[in-house]
Order: C-alpha cells, then sequence, then structure tokens
C-alpha cells in the first residue's frame, strides 16, 4: 500500500470513527434520567394546540424541516431577529411558517421541571414526530441530544430550502447538500399529504408559467380550473390557502402520490418527481402502499432530524427558544 492509499484509509476511518460518535451521542430515550416527563409534555403541547388548530401537524412537520435545512436541526428558525441582524423566521421563504407557540409553551413548562435540560432543537423533533402520530401515521422513536445553535442568518434560507419551483436535479442536488438520497427526497416530499399553501406560491404555476401567460402544461387541466377559482389572479388572493393533497389534507397517506399520476400535484416541486423513470417508479411504489409509505417516511424523519446536528458541548441548551442564552 502506498502512501497516498495509506492516507486516505486513515481519512476515512477517522471519518467513520466522526459519524459513529454522532451516532452514539444522538439516543432514543436520551432525557430518560436527566427529564423523565420531557416527551411527554411535548407530546400534551402538541394535542392541546390540535384541539383549536387541526393544521398544526402540518405546521409542526414544516418548522422541523425548515430548521433541519439551514444549519441543521439546531433550533436556528426558532430564533428571532437582532437590531443588526434578520433572523431565518424573518425571511420571506419563512413568513407563512407557524408552530413557533407549541415550541415555546413546551420550553415554558420544561424549564419549570427540568431548568437547562432540554434542548429548542429536540423540542421541535419531538413535535414533528407527535405530529405524524397524531396524523395517523407510523409512529417513530426520535434520538435526541441535540444542542441548539446560536446563529440565524435570514439569507441562508435562500440557499438552503427548496423552492416550489425547483425541478428533480435542483431538488436532488439540494437534498444531497444535506447528506440525503434522492430516494429520501422523494420520500421527505410526502409530507405533503397534510396541510395547505398559499395561493402566492402557486400564482405563477397557474397563470404565467415559464412567462407563457398560460399554466403548467403538466398540470391536469380539470385540477387548474379548480385551483384558479380559489386562488384568482390578484395580489389581495396571495394569503388565501389551497390543500397540498385534497382527498386527505389531514392524514399522512400516499395519496400524495396518487394526486402525481395524474398530474395534480399542487407545486412544480411536487409534480417533478414524475419527470424521471427512477423517481417516477418510487412514486408508483408508494402510491399504492399506505403502510410502506409511512414506514419510509419515519425512517426518513429520523434520518432527516440527524442533519447536521449540535452535540456534546457544542452550541447550547437556550432558557428561551427565541433568544440565545
Amino acid at each position: 500500500m502506498g502512501f497516498r492509499e495509506a492516507e486516505a484509509l486513515l481519512l476515512t476511518l477517522v471519518l467513520g470513527l466522526c459519524v459513529t460518535q454522532l451516532e452514539a451521542q444522538l439516543q432514543v430515550g436520551f432525557y430518560r434520567n436527566s427529564c423523565p416527563n420531557a416527551e411527554k409534555i411535548v407530546t400534551e403541547e402538541v394535542v392541546k394546540a390540535l384541539v383549536t388548530h387541526p393544521g398544526v401537524p402540518a405546521d409542526l412537520l414544516r418548522l422541523h424541516f425548515h430548521d433541519c435545512f439551514v444549519r441543521g436541526c439546531d433550533g436556528s428558525v426558532l430564533l428571532d431577529s437582532t437590531p443588526g441582524s434578520t433572523a431565518e423566521k424573518d425571511s420571506p421563504i419563512n413568513n407563512s411558517l407557524e408552530g413557533y407557540d407549541v415550541v415555546d409553551n413546551a420550553k415554558t413548562r420544561l424549564e419549570a421541571v427540568c431548568p437547562g435540560i432540554v434542548s429548542c432543537a429536540d423540542i421541535v423533533a419531538f413535535a414533528a414526530r407527535d405530529s405524524v402520530k397524531l396524523s395517523k401515521g407510523i409512529p417513530y422513536d426520535v434520538p435526541a441530544g441535540r444542542r441548539d445553535g446560536r446563529v440565524s442568518l435570514s439569507s441562508e434560507t435562500f440557499t438552503n430550502l427548496p423552492p416550489p419551483t425547483f425541478n428533480l436535479d435542483q431538488l436532488t442536488q439540494n437534498f444531497a447538500s444535506k447528506g440525503l438520497t434522492q430516494e429520501d427526497m422523494v420520500i421527505l416530499s410526502g409530507a405533503h399529504t397534510i396541510g395547505d399553501a398559499r395561493c402566492s406560491s402557486i400564482t405563477s404555476r397557474l397563470y404565467n408559467f415559464n412567462s407563457t401567460g398560460k399554466a403548467d402544461p403538466s398540470l391536469d387541466p380539470a385540477y387548474a380550473a379548480k385551483l384558479k377559482k380559489k386562488c384568482p389572479p390578484t395580489s389581495v388572493n396571495g394569503n388565501r390557502g389551497v390543500d397540498m393533497d385534497p382527498p386527505s389534507p389531514t392524514i399522512i397517506d400516499s395519496s400524495y402520490y396518487r394526486n402525481l399520476l395524474f398530474h395534480r400535484g399542487l407545486f412544480t416541486s411536487d409534480q417533478t418527481l414524475m419527470s424521471s423513470p427512477v423517481t417516477a417508479a418510487q412514486v408508483m411504489k408508494n402510491a399504492f402502499n399506505d403502510f410502506l409509505f409511512n414506514r419510509n417516511f419515519a425512517a426518513a424523519m429520523v434520518k432527516m432530524g440527524r442533519v447536521e446536528v449540535l452535540t456534546g458541548t457544542n452550541g447550547e441548551i437556550r432558557k428561551k427558544c427565541n433568544v440565545i442564552n
């Protein structure tokens, strides 16, 4: 073995050791001894919020995704802007994010019983898990031990969060930059099986796709007509909501994928999953098997929850989720 080969092998072993150590630091039942009721308290707050706001599971799922894709799953999306810096939550991309109150309420209760123990990043991950279960998805365990970041920059949302206009190649590259595969991307896109979107996010697709002055030709004409009734082409209607998955907007199921088979994906980034034989086959595989999709979705959520996490002595445990200590 030459010097370069030995050097490469050593680097591989070191990187493997780092990954192993990271995996070991995120553990299911992380708060078993330090704050035994941590996950129970988060669940109670999610359930409480669901009583008055049926859309809260979708909000919390989206909050987790938007947190993990900018600086990793470190709670940076929760931080408020400061006089000298605009935070992620105040980015135009994130102006429709909700669910902060659920996280804050859980944090307040946790600080009362276990001060300085449970991170805001873990609360977001637990809340997303609870949201899946409450939406009839498959329950899964959340490895915890994340710590909170101290930096939140609006500018980073533009380079890290995939917009609804992305095509397949752009989506694949975006997810790959987070250590997620194309198959992970197809499965995590299934989160669009619940919740709604603002009309402003689909206006160009309905009325001026690629500056043609027409609707996206890949969109089913009958579905496009329904969307146009809900979203007339005026700016005052931009904040109206339209269901992501009309057949079952509050249930995590495979109807999202069946919509794609009939050209009824709400976003370009949804329908683009049918643009290659490989991803179209994955869509087909999930479209008629709820159990398979739900199992895959649970596994993908756990994997996404590990993206660029802070553990050990990195970051901090915030006393309040919206400000650093």
